[in-house]
């Protein structure tokens, strides 16, 4: 049974067959378009893709109320940082009709 899932390795794979490029040099492209999304993202920066997305850092506010799902011990859960994204126009319009 094949997986529903994509990996980074499938990504080069498919981009060694369709360019002319070897392994080394689109490994680190791939890995380079990654590291600069993180970049990004760490500097508090907004990174639109266009056609595909826009992923950006929301804070999501902190509580008092969390409990450790082990113990159930109640924690403080400080203000932090998530990443966030909302699909381009194309990408909603290629994939609204996916699942039914």
């Amino acid at each position: 049974m094949a997986s529903n899932k994509l990996t980074k390795a499938e990504i080069v794979e498919t981009l060694i067959e369709k360019t002319q490029f070897d392994k080394k040099e689109i490994h680190f492209i791939v890995d380079t378009i990654f590291e600069e999304i993180r970049a990004a993202l760490a500097g508090d920066k907004i990174v639109e893709l266009r056609g595909f997305g826009t992923f950006e850092i929301r804070t999501r506010k902190g509580r008092s109320k969390a409990r450790n799902p082990r113990t159930g011990e109640p924690v403080q859960v400080r203000d932090h940082g998530v990443t966030a994204f909302r699909p381009g126009k194309e990408l909603k319009e290629s994939t609204w009709a996916l699942r039914q």
